[in-house]
């Protein structure tokens, strides 16, 4: 059994990319691990200051938001699913400032299985390749982390447009593979 964490970024409740990643959580689960899925909308998570408090001090970062606790959730987790809706080609703002605020940890983010779910307007699969890009940056900076997969719906742009897609049951087999 993993410790499976689910971070989404969408700001929408019944967003496309929440019901790829319910799927992904719904594999997981029948696969018998232990799933947790954070909704970044409902968390208050600020800009880094750049104050260096948390990485040269080695002390907790000074500002009283959510992304504490979002970060020790991802230390203890053993696979991390990112799913982000994709604005102008790019993840959600929600999902780069909580990377931004692993600033201080990322070094203790040591050998964690990754996965990547996006959703889009646009239907062109290229576009899952900007996304992975603007992941690696972070994934670069972590020990040995391993991309186990991407997914990517595209042409989906109102919420719940994705019902009946047949990346829906793609997450779904992907969760339950892990």
């Amino acid at each position: 059994m993993k410790n499976v964490l689910i971070l989404s970024s969408t700001p929408r409740v019944n967003g496309n990319s929440e019901i790829l990643c319910r799927s992904f959580m719904e594999g997981a689960k029948d696969a018998g691990h232990l799933v947790e899925k954070i909704a970044l909308r409902d968390c208050k998570i600020n800009y880094c200051r750049g104050c260096s408090v948390c990485s040269y001090q080695k002390k907790p970062c000074p500002q009283n938001d959510d992304a504490a606790w979002i970060i020790e959730k991802m230390l203890q987790a053993d696979v991390i699913a990112f799913a982000t809706p994709v604005y102008f080609y790019a993840m959600s703002a929600q999902m780069k400032t909580l990377l931004d605020r692993c600033c201080g940890l990322y070094t203790e983010m040591k050998n964690k299985d990754f996965y990547l779910l996006a959703t889009a307007a646009e239907d062109d699969p290229e576009i899952m390749n900007r996304i992975a890009e603007s992941f690696q940056g972070f994934f670069d900076c972590l020990e040995h982390p391993t991309v186990k997969g991407h997914l990517f719906c595209g042409g989906v742009w109102h919420a719940g447009e994705i019902a009946g897609r047949p990346e829906l049951k793609t997450a779904y087999d992907a969760g339950k593979s892990i």
